[in-house]
């Protein structure tokens, strides 16, 4: 029996994996752990535990690391923890492989952790390209993994260009889109308009026109977060239509974004808006399937938003040349810029769907895959 640990840090990392995890779980020759550390933990970003233990999963370990501040200096520190105490982790439950996702700062602690225990790894959505120090670490971690799963032909591409094995590299397209899939297949039992049971503000019709707001600091900008949500929530304003305001990441530049927000409902200026840390990855979905448009910077503009034919306005350079569908706009942080992308959104309305993101089947090539490889010689021997 193959052990896969799989190291989840924070709601996007779960979402970005969930399927690959169910499929695990499900094979007969493999054996699931999950290990949930940094944001993932914590009440403020709506504890991602207790969605993954809702969902059936068993918890193997968890690791606090992150330190309260979201400044550049804390998550270099709390990179710095994590990789302290996910080696301790490795050393307990003794994977044969460990699956990380993406681009985050606590993936940078699993590599290295697994790297000097030579511990194969399996990097999913690498080889993408974006703003920020995102680009950096992604990079970094596809150069520190054995078996790579990215998630689109572009990518696949690229790491072949960064020097890494052909017979390693599985363009399996993304695991999110498989949610998406299933999500949208599904039939709509559930009430949308309980979610405001939850989260505080204004309560108004989903079956009507509304926008979501998915807003991350850019820790290359970091210090211009305040003003960046600020400008962006002004925009949805003058628009005159009710949105669903989303807390950002956990990334360096949080305080500053959740800042502009607080201050914003402070001045009575949140009327036909609803404030959510968190919600369900199905739920999600489901707005997004409904919502006449989505603003901010989310990857998921980018990924389930091509999937599922959502209008998206990106703003500013933390998604720069990320391979994208037609149904995303690119604007910068001017207010008046970000009003003109959602009006001409609207005008547009619902785009098709586009598969440059994979079909919907990624989380069960994964686990094949996995499943039938050879034992993984953690001793890299590339020739360039």
């Amino acid at each position: 029996m193959k052990k896969i640990c799989v190291v989840i840090g924070s709601r996007a990392n779960y979402s970005s994996i969930k399927s690959a995890m169910l499929q695990i779980e499900k094979h007969k020759n493999l054996e699931l752990q999950i290990v949930v550390t940094a944001s993932a933990l914590l009440n403020r970003y709506g504890n991602v535990a207790e969605l993954i233990e809702k969902d059936g999963f068993t918890i193997n370990e968890r690791i606090y690391f992150l330190l309260e501040g979201e400044t550049p200096l804390l998550m270099a520190k709390s990179t710095g923890l994590g990789l302290i105490e996910i080696s301790s982790v490795f050393e307990r439950i003794s994977p044969d492989i460990v699956i990380t996702v993406g681009d985050r700062f606590e993936t940078m602690s699993t590599v290295i952790a697994a790297s000097y225990m030579n511990i194969p790894i399996a990097h999913t959505m690498g080889g993408e390209v974006t703003g920020t120090i995102d680009e950096s670490i992604r990079h970094a971690v596809t150069k520190m993994s054995h078996i790579h799963f990215p998630a689109s032909k572009d990518a696949f591409d690229r790491i072949i260009k960064l020097g890494e094995p052909s017979e390693l590299i599985f363009n399996v397209g993304c695991p999110r889109i498989d949610l998406v899939s299933d999500i949208l297949n599904e039939f709509e039992s559930q009430d949308l308009e309980e979610i405001f049971d939850i989260g505080v503000g204004s309560k108004f019709d989903l079956n009507k026109p509304f926008i979501i707001v998915s807003q991350h600091p850019v820790t290359t900008e970091y210090g211009n977060g305040e003003f960046q949500i600020e400008s962006t929530l002004k925009a949805i304003r003058n628009i005159n239509l009710p949105a669903i305001v989303l807390w950002p990441n956990a990334d360096a530049g949080s305080d500053e974004i959740a800042k502009g927000i607080r201050k914003w409902r402070e001045k009575g200026l949140g009327n036909n808006m609803h404030f959510f840390k968190n919600l369900p990855v199905e739920v999600y979905i489901k707005l997004m399937n409904k919502t006449s448009c989505l603003v901010g910077n989310s990857s998921s503009g980018v990924r389930e938003g091509a999937f599922i034919g959502t209008p998206v306005v990106n703003i500013g350079s933390r998604q720069n040349n990320r391979e994208r569908g037609g149904n995303v706009i690119d604007v910068d942080q001017n207010h008046i810029n970000i009003f003109n992308g959602i009006k001409k959104q609207l005008n547009n309305g619902k785009y098709k769907k586009d598969f440059i993101y994979g079909d919907g089947q990624a989380g069960k090539k994964i686990a094949k895959i996995l499943a039938n490889l050879p034992e993984i010689n953690p001793q890299k021997c590339i020739t360039y």
